[in-house]
C-alpha cells in the first residue's frame, strides 16, 4: 500500500509491547511506520485507562494528530477502548474503535483509509479476549519488553484491568524462551518481563500449566541476553524462592518493583489487596538480607476513599522506615464499575494532591539515600541512546541512573563503572575502571 502509519502509546510497558506487535503487522502489510509529526495516512493509539488522566491524554493526542495530518485515518485500541467505546465514538475524527478481542486484528479492520462520518466500533465483551497473543517491544537497541502474561483474576476494588483485559493467561515456557532467543539475535542486552499480574504467570486455558519460578529458570539460561529485569510482581506471588533465585542468577538483575498500595491494613483490605503490611515487610526484609544493594520500587495510591489523615500518616510513617528505593505514586481517581467507585468516605481533590506531593518527596528522599549508598561501588551500567542537553544515560543493574556525556560509542555498550557522585539534576556520575588503570 505504501501508506505510513505512526503510533502513540498511553500506559504501561505491557502497551508498548503490544504497540510494537501491532506495527510489526502493519509492516507486513506494507505500511511504513513514522514518526508522530510526519505527516502518517493512519494513526493508531493504544490507550490506558488506569486514570482519569489517562483518558484525558487520548484526546489531546488525537486533536494533536489532526493537527498534524488532518485527513488521518485514527484508530483507538487498548484498555480504554474497551472499557469505554461510545465515549471515545464522542472525540471528533475518530474512525474505529476496537476492543480487547479485537485489536490484534486490526489490520482486517482497516481495509479503506477513507474518514468515516460515524466512528465504527469493533467492541465484543472481554471474556471475548481469551487468547494470549505474544508481544514484545521493538525499536529500542538496548532493551525489550517482552509480554509473558496478560489479563488478571484479581478483584481489587479500585481497578478496572480486569474489565479491560479480562482473565489472567500466559504464554508457554517454551515458547517465551523462543522469542527470548530471537530477541537476543538482534543485539538487545537487556529483556523487560511485562505482565498484568506477572506473578501469576502460568495459567492456561483456566487452568494452572506453569509457576512464575519455572520461567525464570528457563529464562536464565538463555544466551547472548546480559540482562532479566522483572518489571512488577506483587508481594503475595514473590516467594523466597524466586527471590533467592534472582540473588544467585548471572542474569537477573537485583531490581524488585513491589506494589503496595497502602502503608495501611485497614485500608488494604478496603482495597481487597491479597496481603497485609506485615507480609510485605517481610518480603522487603528478605531482599535486603541476601542483596542489600537490591533496588525496590514501589506502588502507592493516595487519596482511597475512606482514607483519614491517621491512616495516611500510618501509611507514611510504614514506607518512610522500609529500606525501599523510590515510589511510584497515584492519586486515586475514581473508575466506573468498580466497587471503590461506589465507597463512602470520599477524600477531597486538594487532600489528595496534599498527600501525593508529601510521598513524591519522599520518594525523592528516597532515591537519594539509595544512590549515595551506592557511591563508590563498582557495578555494570547499560548506556542508552537518549540524548538531552549533550548527555545521554545507562541504568547499572541495581537501577541507579548513570550519565556520560554523548558519546554514539557507547550506545547498548556495557561499561564497568564506579559510581562516583550524584550530579545536581540528581544523577550519578562516574569513572571507568579502564580509565581508571590508565593513571
Amino acid at each position: 500500500m505504501n501508506k505510513k502509519v505512526a503510533f502513540y502509546t498511553l500506559g504501561c510497558k505491557l502497551n508498548y509491547s503490544e504497540t510494537s506487535t501491532i506495527g510489526r503487522q502493519f509492516n507486513k502489510a506494507g505500511f511504513n511506520t513514522v514518526d508522530f509529526t510526519e505527516t502518517p495516512d493512519i494513526f493508531v493509539i493504544n490507550t490506558c485507562s488506569v486514570t482519569d488522566n489517562a483518558d484525558k491524554k487520548c484526546k489531546k493526542v488525537v486533536n494533536e494528530a489532526l493537527k498534524i495530518s488532518p485527513n488521518a485515518f485514527i484508530a483507538i485500541v487498548g484498555c480504554y477502548a474497551q472499557l469505554k467505546p461510545t465515549e471515545i465514538a464522542t472525540i471528533p475524527g475518530v474512525d474505529v474503535v476496537l476492543g480487547a478481542a479485537e485489536k490484534f486484528q486490526i489490520v482486517d479492520y482497516i481495509t479503506d483509509l477513507t474518514k468515516n462520518t460515524n466512528t465504527k466500533i469493533y467492541n465484543q465483551p472481554v471474556s471475548e479476549a481469551n487468547q494470549f497473543i505474544p508481544s514484545w517491544s521493538f525499536g529500542d537497541r538496548t532493551r525489550t519488553f517482552l509480554k509473558v502474561q496478560d489479563g488478571c483474576d484479581y478483584s481489587c476494588t479500585f481497578c478496572t484491568i480486569p474489565l479491560a483485559r479480562g482473565a489472567s493467561r500466559s504464554e508457554t515456557i517454551e515458547n517465551v524462551i523462543k522469542q527470548a532467543e530471537a530477541i537476543a539475535q538482534s543485539g538487545v542486552k537487556e529483556i523487560v518481563l511485562t505482565g498484568v499480574n506477572l506473578g501469576d504467570f502460568g495459567i492456561r486455558a483456566g487452568e494452572r500449566k506453569d509457576k512464575f519460578i519455572d520461567l525464570i529458570k528457563e529464562l536464565d539460561k538463555v544466551d547472548g541476553i546480559n540482562r532479566i529485569r522483572i518489571s512488577s510482581i506483587e508481594p503475595n506471588l514473590l516467594t523466597d524462592e524466586i527471590i533467592e533465585f534472582v540473588a544467585r542468577s548471572n542474569r537477573f538483575v537485583p531490581h524488585f518493583h513491589i506494589p503496595l498500595q497502602s502503608g495501611n491494613n485497614k485500608i488494604l483490605s478496603l482495597m481487597r489487596r491479597r496481603y497485609k503490611r506485615e507480609l510485605y515487610t517481610e518480603r522487603i526484609e528478605k531482599i535486603k538480607q541476601i542483596m542489600p544493594n537490591c533496588c525496590i520500587g514501589v506502588d502507592m495510591i493516595v487519596g482511597f476513599p475512606g482514607e483519614t489523615n491517621e491512616d495516611f500518616i500510618d501509611s507514611y510513617n510504614f514506607l518512610n522506615e522500609l529500606p525501599v528505593s523510590y515510589l511510584h505514586v497515584f492519586t486515586y481517581s475514581e473508575r466506573e464499575h468498580t466497587l471503590a467507585a461506589e465507597m463512602k468516605g470520599i477524600v477531597p481533590g486538594n487532600i489528595r494532591a496534599e498527600r501525593s506531593k508529601m510521598l513524591h518527596i519522599l520518594s525523592d528522599k528516597k532515591r537519594r539515600a539509595f544512590y549515595e549508598n551506592q557511591l563508590n561501588k563498582t557495578d555494570e551500567v547499560l548506556f542508552e541512546a537518549d540524548l538531552k542537553d549533550g548527555y545521554m544515560h545507562g541504568f547499572t543493574r541495581n537501577y541507579v541512573k548513570v550519565a556520560a556525556k554523548y558519546d554514539p560509542l557507547l550506545i547498548n555498550e556495557l561499561k564497568t563503572v564506579v559510581l562516583t557522585k550524584i550530579s545536581p539534576n540528581g544523577d550519578v556520575e562516574f569513572t571507568e575502571i579502564e580509565e581508571m588503570l590508565t593513571h
